[in-house]
Protein backbone atom coordinates (compact mmCIF):
# COMPACT_ATOMS: atom_id res chain seq x y z
CA UNK A 1 0.00 0.00 0.00
CA UNK A 2 0.76 3.67 -0.81
CA UNK A 3 0.93 6.09 2.60
CA UNK A 4 -1.02 9.08 2.37
CA UNK A 5 1.62 12.24 2.25
CA UNK A 6 1.17 14.19 5.35
CA UNK A 7 0.32 18.16 3.50
CA UNK A 8 3.12 21.03 4.03
CA UNK A 9 1.38 24.57 4.50
CA UNK A 10 2.83 25.05 1.07
CA UNK A 11 0.50 22.04 -0.49
CA UNK A 12 -2.19 22.44 1.46
CA UNK A 13 -2.28 26.65 -0.31
CA UNK A 14 -1.81 24.81 -3.21
CA UNK A 15 -4.80 22.73 -2.84
CA UNK A 16 -6.65 25.45 -1.76
CA UNK A 17 -6.05 27.13 -5.07
CA UNK A 18 -6.73 24.25 -7.25
CA UNK A 19 -10.02 23.39 -5.41
CA UNK A 20 -10.69 27.10 -6.03
CA UNK A 21 -9.87 26.41 -10.16
CA UNK A 22 -11.86 23.27 -10.30
CA UNK A 23 -14.46 25.37 -8.79
CA UNK A 24 -14.54 27.71 -11.66
CA UNK A 25 -14.63 24.92 -14.08
CA UNK A 26 -18.03 23.26 -12.43
CA UNK A 27 -20.48 25.66 -14.53
CA UNK A 28 -18.87 25.23 -17.80
CA UNK A 29 -18.53 20.85 -17.41
CA UNK A 30 -21.72 20.83 -15.68
CA UNK A 31 -23.28 22.60 -18.65
CA UNK A 32 -21.53 20.39 -21.20
CA UNK A 33 -22.13 17.02 -18.74
CA UNK A 34 -26.23 17.94 -18.79
CA UNK A 35 -26.09 18.50 -22.45
CA UNK A 36 -24.16 14.95 -22.61
CA UNK A 37 -26.26 13.26 -20.68
CA UNK A 38 -29.23 13.69 -22.77
CA UNK A 39 -30.13 11.28 -26.04
CA UNK A 40 -27.92 12.18 -28.59
CA UNK A 41 -29.40 14.10 -31.69
CA UNK A 42 -26.88 11.40 -33.27
CA UNK A 43 -29.08 8.59 -31.73
CA UNK A 44 -25.86 6.53 -30.51
CA UNK A 45 -25.02 5.05 -27.30
CA UNK A 46 -23.38 7.72 -24.98
CA UNK A 47 -19.47 7.57 -24.84
CA UNK A 48 -18.18 6.66 -21.65
CA UNK A 49 -14.44 8.54 -21.13
CA UNK A 50 -12.25 6.45 -19.48
CA UNK A 51 -8.73 7.78 -18.22
CA UNK A 52 -5.90 5.62 -19.05
CA UNK A 53 -4.01 4.42 -15.82
CA UNK A 54 -0.40 4.68 -16.37
CA UNK A 55 0.90 8.15 -14.91
CA UNK A 56 -0.97 7.06 -12.20
CA UNK A 57 0.86 4.45 -11.22
CA UNK A 58 2.34 5.99 -8.13
CA UNK A 59 -1.35 5.29 -6.73
CA UNK A 60 -2.97 2.42 -5.69
CA UNK A 61 -5.22 0.71 -8.07
CA UNK A 62 -8.50 2.06 -5.64
CA UNK A 63 -6.82 5.30 -4.89
CA UNK A 64 -6.51 6.23 -8.72
CA UNK A 65 -9.76 5.11 -9.09
CA UNK A 66 -10.97 8.00 -6.74
CA UNK A 67 -9.01 10.37 -8.17
CA UNK A 68 -10.29 9.97 -11.79
CA UNK A 69 -13.85 10.09 -10.36
CA UNK A 70 -13.41 12.87 -8.28
CA UNK A 71 -12.43 14.46 -11.95
CA UNK A 72 -15.32 13.73 -13.06
CA UNK A 73 -14.57 10.80 -15.57
CA UNK A 74 -17.10 7.26 -16.42
CA UNK A 75 -14.40 4.63 -16.33
CA UNK A 76 -10.51 3.43 -16.31
CA UNK A 77 -8.60 1.74 -18.04
CA UNK A 78 -6.63 -0.29 -16.31
CA UNK A 79 -2.95 -1.03 -17.22
CA UNK A 80 -2.68 -4.69 -16.29
CA UNK A 81 0.85 -5.44 -17.76
CA UNK A 82 4.71 -5.74 -16.84
CA UNK A 83 6.92 -4.19 -15.92
CA UNK A 84 4.45 -1.75 -14.57
CA UNK A 85 0.68 -1.64 -14.20
CA UNK A 86 -2.09 -1.62 -11.67
CA UNK A 87 -2.57 -5.64 -12.18
CA UNK A 88 0.46 -7.94 -12.95
CA UNK A 89 -0.45 -10.83 -15.43
CA UNK A 90 0.61 -13.11 -13.36
CA UNK A 91 -1.64 -11.63 -10.45
CA UNK A 92 -4.74 -11.25 -12.85
CA UNK A 93 -7.37 -13.57 -10.49
CA UNK A 94 -6.50 -11.94 -7.65
CA UNK A 95 -5.43 -8.04 -8.58
CA UNK A 96 -8.20 -7.58 -11.35
CA UNK A 97 -11.61 -8.29 -9.77
CA UNK A 98 -10.38 -6.31 -6.39
CA UNK A 99 -9.38 -3.06 -8.93
CA UNK A 100 -12.71 -3.60 -10.75
CA UNK A 101 -14.13 -3.53 -7.38
CA UNK A 102 -12.41 -0.76 -6.29
CA UNK A 103 -13.79 1.18 -9.31
CA UNK A 104 -17.15 0.40 -9.03
CA UNK A 105 -17.20 1.34 -5.42
CA UNK A 106 -15.98 4.76 -6.92
CA UNK A 107 -18.57 5.17 -9.16
CA UNK A 108 -16.60 3.85 -12.47
CA UNK A 109 -16.90 1.33 -14.91
CA UNK A 110 -13.80 -0.43 -16.24
CA UNK A 111 -15.26 -1.41 -20.08
CA UNK A 112 -11.50 -1.32 -21.41
CA UNK A 113 -8.09 -2.32 -20.24
CA UNK A 114 -4.26 -2.30 -21.66
CA UNK A 115 -2.58 -5.59 -22.11
CA UNK A 116 0.95 -6.41 -23.75
CA UNK A 117 -0.77 -9.71 -25.54
CA UNK A 118 0.39 -10.77 -28.84
CA UNK A 119 -0.81 -14.45 -29.00
CA UNK A 120 -3.19 -16.96 -27.67
CA UNK A 121 -0.38 -18.80 -26.65
CA UNK A 122 1.10 -16.77 -24.52
CA UNK A 123 1.40 -17.44 -20.76
CA UNK A 124 -0.95 -14.97 -18.98
CA UNK A 125 -3.48 -14.87 -21.98
CA UNK A 126 -5.74 -16.99 -21.58
CA UNK A 127 -6.30 -16.48 -17.84
CA UNK A 128 -6.01 -12.82 -18.25
CA UNK A 129 -8.93 -12.91 -20.48
CA UNK A 130 -10.98 -15.36 -18.95
CA UNK A 131 -10.91 -13.13 -15.68
CA UNK A 132 -11.60 -9.93 -17.69
CA UNK A 133 -14.26 -10.89 -19.38
CA UNK A 134 -15.91 -12.74 -16.63
CA UNK A 135 -16.02 -9.38 -14.59
CA UNK A 136 -17.45 -7.02 -16.97
CA UNK A 137 -14.27 -5.83 -19.47
CA UNK A 138 -15.90 -5.53 -22.96
CA UNK A 139 -12.47 -4.71 -24.82
CA UNK A 140 -8.66 -4.83 -24.33
CA UNK A 141 -5.62 -3.22 -25.86
CA UNK A 142 -3.33 -5.72 -27.49
CA UNK A 143 0.29 -5.12 -27.01
CA UNK A 144 2.85 -4.12 -30.41
CA UNK A 145 4.56 -6.25 -33.15
CA UNK A 146 7.31 -4.70 -34.96
CA UNK A 147 7.88 -5.53 -38.66
CA UNK A 148 10.97 -8.24 -39.19
CA UNK A 149 13.05 -6.15 -41.76
CA UNK A 150 13.77 -9.58 -42.75
CA UNK A 151 10.50 -10.23 -44.96
CA UNK A 152 8.89 -8.89 -47.10
CA UNK A 153 5.92 -6.68 -46.23
CA UNK A 154 3.67 -8.81 -47.70
CA UNK A 155 5.55 -11.59 -46.21
CA UNK A 156 5.08 -10.01 -42.91
CA UNK A 157 1.24 -9.88 -43.09
CA UNK A 158 1.37 -13.63 -44.35
CA UNK A 159 3.33 -14.29 -40.93
CA UNK A 160 0.83 -12.50 -38.71
CA UNK A 161 -2.33 -12.81 -40.00
CA UNK A 162 -2.32 -16.31 -38.64
CA UNK A 163 -1.81 -15.22 -34.77
CA UNK A 164 -4.86 -12.21 -34.94
CA UNK A 165 -7.18 -15.34 -36.70
CA UNK A 166 -6.21 -17.44 -33.45
CA UNK A 167 -6.78 -14.49 -30.97
CA UNK A 168 -9.71 -13.63 -32.74
CA UNK A 169 -11.28 -17.15 -32.24
CA UNK A 170 -10.23 -17.07 -28.28
CA UNK A 171 -11.83 -13.70 -28.02
CA UNK A 172 -15.02 -14.64 -29.80
CA UNK A 173 -14.94 -17.99 -27.45
CA UNK A 174 -14.73 -15.82 -24.07
CA UNK A 175 -17.17 -12.80 -24.85
CA UNK A 176 -14.48 -9.69 -25.79
CA UNK A 177 -13.02 -7.84 -28.03
CA UNK A 178 -9.41 -7.37 -28.93
CA UNK A 179 -7.72 -3.96 -30.46
CA UNK A 180 -4.71 -2.80 -32.00
CA UNK A 181 -3.94 0.51 -31.24
CA UNK A 182 -2.06 2.24 -34.46
CA UNK A 183 0.70 3.86 -33.12
CA UNK A 184 3.12 6.55 -34.45
CA UNK A 185 6.29 4.83 -35.93
CA UNK A 186 7.24 1.80 -37.93
CA UNK A 187 5.73 -0.85 -35.77
CA UNK A 188 2.78 -2.66 -36.88
CA UNK A 189 -0.30 -0.52 -37.15
CA UNK A 190 1.44 2.90 -37.78
CA UNK A 191 0.45 3.77 -41.13
CA UNK A 192 -3.37 2.23 -40.45
CA UNK A 193 -3.62 0.60 -43.79
CA UNK A 194 -1.54 -2.66 -42.23
CA UNK A 195 -4.44 -2.77 -40.49
CA UNK A 196 -6.75 -3.29 -43.02
CA UNK A 197 -4.53 -5.84 -44.82
CA UNK A 198 -4.58 -7.90 -41.77
CA UNK A 199 -7.57 -7.83 -40.59
CA UNK A 200 -10.11 -7.51 -43.50
CA UNK A 201 -10.80 -11.14 -43.11
CA UNK A 202 -11.37 -11.13 -38.92
CA UNK A 203 -14.67 -10.62 -37.83
CA UNK A 204 -14.82 -6.96 -36.56
CA UNK A 205 -17.26 -8.40 -33.29
CA UNK A 206 -13.72 -10.49 -31.49
CA UNK A 207 -10.73 -8.06 -33.12
CA UNK A 208 -9.88 -4.88 -34.58
CA UNK A 209 -8.57 -1.55 -34.15
CA UNK A 210 -8.17 0.84 -30.98
CA UNK A 211 -8.48 4.13 -33.40
CA UNK A 212 -6.02 7.12 -31.77
CA UNK A 213 -6.51 10.06 -33.60
CA UNK A 214 -3.18 11.98 -31.91
CA UNK A 215 -1.04 9.20 -33.54
CA UNK A 216 -3.04 8.65 -36.35
CA UNK A 217 -2.42 12.78 -37.03
CA UNK A 218 1.19 12.46 -36.85
CA UNK A 219 1.04 9.97 -39.38
CA UNK A 220 -1.47 10.82 -41.53
CA UNK A 221 -0.93 14.38 -41.82
CA UNK A 222 -3.79 15.36 -43.49
CA UNK A 223 -5.22 11.50 -44.72
CA UNK A 224 -5.95 10.35 -41.40
CA UNK A 225 -9.54 10.69 -42.60
CA UNK A 226 -9.43 8.14 -45.16
CA UNK A 227 -7.89 5.53 -42.62
CA UNK A 228 -10.49 6.05 -40.45
CA UNK A 229 -13.41 5.43 -43.19
CA UNK A 230 -11.54 2.47 -44.35
CA UNK A 231 -11.71 0.83 -40.37
CA UNK A 232 -14.60 1.95 -39.40
CA UNK A 233 -16.21 -1.40 -39.54
CA UNK A 234 -13.57 -2.90 -36.97
CA UNK A 235 -13.09 0.53 -34.61
CA UNK A 236 -14.74 -0.67 -30.86
CA UNK A 237 -12.63 1.66 -29.08
CA UNK A 238 -10.40 5.12 -29.14
CA UNK A 239 -8.17 6.54 -27.56
CA UNK A 240 -8.24 10.52 -27.06
CA UNK A 241 -4.83 12.97 -26.87
CA UNK A 242 -3.34 16.05 -28.10
CA UNK A 243 0.04 17.04 -29.38
CA UNK A 244 1.93 19.47 -31.52
CA UNK A 245 5.49 19.66 -33.54
CA UNK A 246 8.79 21.95 -31.77
CA UNK A 247 10.51 22.62 -34.77
CA UNK A 248 13.99 23.16 -35.65
CA UNK A 249 16.49 23.27 -38.56
CA UNK A 250 16.71 19.89 -39.97
CA UNK A 251 13.53 18.05 -37.37
CA UNK A 252 10.60 17.93 -35.82
CA UNK A 253 9.97 16.85 -32.09
CA UNK A 254 6.20 15.82 -31.22
CA UNK A 255 5.38 17.39 -27.79
CA UNK A 256 1.97 16.33 -25.67
CA UNK A 257 0.08 18.72 -24.80
CA UNK A 258 -3.74 19.27 -23.30
CA UNK A 259 -6.67 18.55 -25.70
CA UNK A 260 -7.40 21.52 -27.99
CA UNK A 261 -3.96 23.08 -27.24
CA UNK A 262 -2.51 20.76 -30.40
CA UNK A 263 -3.06 20.37 -33.95
CA UNK A 264 -6.02 17.32 -33.65
CA UNK A 265 -8.43 18.02 -35.69
CA UNK A 266 -11.19 17.28 -32.61
CA UNK A 267 -13.83 19.26 -35.00
CA UNK A 268 -13.37 17.16 -37.76
CA UNK A 269 -12.64 13.60 -36.00
CA UNK A 270 -15.90 14.19 -33.81
CA UNK A 271 -17.88 14.96 -37.24
CA UNK A 272 -16.98 11.92 -38.82
CA UNK A 273 -17.57 9.67 -35.48
CA UNK A 274 -20.70 10.76 -35.86
CA UNK A 275 -21.03 9.94 -39.58
CA UNK A 276 -19.66 6.69 -39.18
CA UNK A 277 -21.84 5.76 -36.48
CA UNK A 278 -18.69 4.67 -34.27
CA UNK A 279 -19.86 3.70 -30.77
CA UNK A 280 -17.48 2.15 -27.76
CA UNK A 281 -15.48 3.87 -25.50
CA UNK A 282 -13.05 6.15 -24.83
CA UNK A 283 -9.41 6.54 -23.41
CA UNK A 284 -8.02 9.51 -22.47
CA UNK A 285 -4.13 9.30 -22.27
CA UNK A 286 -2.79 11.90 -20.18
CA UNK A 287 0.97 12.18 -21.80
CA UNK A 288 1.97 15.92 -20.63
CA UNK A 289 3.52 17.13 -18.18
CA UNK A 290 3.02 17.10 -15.06
CA UNK A 291 1.53 13.60 -15.95
CA UNK A 292 4.84 12.40 -17.53
CA UNK A 293 8.50 13.21 -17.71
CA UNK A 294 8.05 16.36 -14.84
CA UNK A 295 8.94 14.68 -11.34
CA UNK A 296 6.52 16.14 -8.90
CA UNK A 297 5.69 15.25 -5.27
CA UNK A 298 2.91 13.10 -4.54
CA UNK A 299 1.62 15.49 -2.58
CA UNK A 300 1.50 18.05 -4.74
CA UNK A 301 -0.01 15.36 -7.52
CA UNK A 302 -2.96 15.01 -5.73
CA UNK A 303 -3.58 18.57 -5.59
CA UNK A 304 -3.28 19.55 -9.73
CA UNK A 305 -4.13 15.84 -11.37
CA UNK A 306 -7.64 16.55 -10.92
CA UNK A 307 -8.07 20.15 -12.35
CA UNK A 308 -5.77 19.22 -15.93
CA UNK A 309 -7.67 15.96 -16.09
CA UNK A 310 -10.72 18.06 -15.45
CA UNK A 311 -10.16 20.63 -18.06
CA UNK A 312 -9.22 17.82 -20.46
CA UNK A 313 -12.32 16.70 -19.97
CA UNK A 314 -14.74 19.49 -20.35
CA UNK A 315 -12.73 20.30 -23.28
CA UNK A 316 -13.57 17.36 -25.12
CA UNK A 317 -17.38 17.04 -24.17
CA UNK A 318 -17.65 20.51 -25.66
CA UNK A 319 -16.31 19.13 -29.06
CA UNK A 320 -18.77 16.11 -28.76
CA UNK A 321 -21.60 18.50 -27.52
CA UNK A 322 -21.14 20.23 -30.48
CA UNK A 323 -20.91 17.39 -33.06
CA UNK A 324 -24.14 15.84 -31.17
CA UNK A 325 -22.52 13.46 -29.72
CA UNK A 326 -22.43 12.49 -25.73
Amino acid sequence: MHPRTSLTPLSTRRRFLAQCAIASAAVPLARVASVAAQPAPSGLPPTVMHVFSKPLHWLPAGEAARLIADAGFGGIDYTVRVPQGHVLPERVQEDLPRAIEAAHKAGLKVEMITTEITGVREKHTETLLRTAAKHGVRFYRLGNWNYDAKLSMPDNFAKLRPVLKELADFNASVGIHGAIQNHAGTRVGSSLWDLYELLRDIDPRSLGVQYDIRHATVEGGQSWPLALKLLAPWIKCTDLKDFKWEQSPGKAVIENVPVGEGIVNFDAYFKLVRELKLTGPASVHLEYAPFERSPMPEAEKRVKFPGLMRKDLTTLRGYMAKHGLS
